[in-house]
């Protein structure tokens, strides 16, 4: 395990996108422990040359004593997957940390455009093609999978620009993005699943199949779920911008048990599509959050 694992108001400081997935997905790989890595299957297949920020083990230092030149071994993997990494864009992903300060340096957006972008290295590093789909119905961005460092700094760039906007789009909208998800395929949905018509929920059924295996992210924040508040307090629905004075102690009790209603259901719709649902608090850090995965991905095998 990590014996030590990086404090995500640390992340939020250093704003560079590539250097935050590097260093926590490097991070998480060292950590693992050798019985829970498995082999992947791979035959090798042919050369090519190196390019920035491939993984130097991959370098055919023999051909490089040769040729004095720097080539990389590909290799062919039994079975091409296709990782797809899906993000909510709305805006109740603007739901900040918490902070003693005050301070929201860090969201729900945040957290998901890091873990996302870690993902997208990770897969990068095992040769997976790779897409991303951002969701609201105010932007939609789609990169198809495709593989390669090139492929990997176009899917940096767009985690770094997106912004949160309006509410999750229709599925009706999406159509067209979902319908090329397909095949042999991971697909990890990132999101708080706080949506009125339950979108994303249907926009999940329609990607699950034999050959799609599909992951659910819940986000959280230490605020959502200890419900720290007291004295007067003034909520704001992010969406809707609409405005609530309630006090706290009063209202604490219902809003725990709505909310312990409400990751009940969601549990249940995931179990009935197959669906693994993972939370993760944005007060956590990022390399917990892998770890996590990784335990409960070991206990469905």
């Amino acid at each position: 395990m990590i014996q030590q694992y990086i404090d995500p108001l640390t992340l939020s400081r250093v704003k560079d996108l590539p250097l935050i997935a590097k260093t926590v997905a490097q991070g998480f790989l060292h950590g693992l422990h050798n019985s829970t890595q498995r082999g992947s299957g791979v035959e090798f297949s042919q050369y090519r040359v190196y390019e920035p920020g491939d993984a130097l083990g991959k370098i055919d230092w023999k051909l490089f004593a040769r040729s004095d030149k720097y080539f990389v071994r590909e290799a062919e993997r039994e079975s091409d997957i296709n990782v797809w990494l899906l993000l909510d864009t709305s805006n109740s992903m603007l739901q900040g940390a918490s902070n003693t300060n005050n301070q929201m340096s860090w969201n729900k957006l945040d957290y998901g455009r890091y873990l996302l972008a870690t993902l997208a290295y990770l897969a990068q590093q095992q040769g997976d093609a790779t897409g991303m789909l951002s969701l609201s119905n105010q932007h939609i961005d789609f990169l198809p999978a495709r593989s390669g460092q090139p492929h990997l700094q176009k899917i940096l760039l767009q985690l770094a620009r997106i912004k949160a906007g309006g509410e999750f789009p229709s599925s009706h909208g999406i159509q067209t993005q979902i319908n090329s998800i397909g095949g042999h395929g991971l697909v990890f949905v990132v999101s708080d699943f706080y949506q009125k018509n339950q979108e994303i929920t249907h926009m999940i059924s329609s990607l699950v199949s034999p050959k799609t295996d599909v992951i659910a992210v819940q986000l959280e924040s230490d605020d959502e779920i200890t419900f720290p508040y007291k004295g007067q307090i003034r909520f704001e629905d992010l969406e809707s911008q609409q405005q609530l004075l309630v006090s706290a102690k009063r209202a604490k009790q219902h809003y725990l048990q709505n909310r312990a209603e409400f990751n009940q259901q969601l549990d249940a719709q995931m179990e009935r599509q197959k669906v693994q649902l993972l939370r993760a608090n944005i007060d956590k850090p990022l390399d917990q959050t892998l770890f996590d995965f990784l335990v409960a991905r070991k206990q469905l095998a």
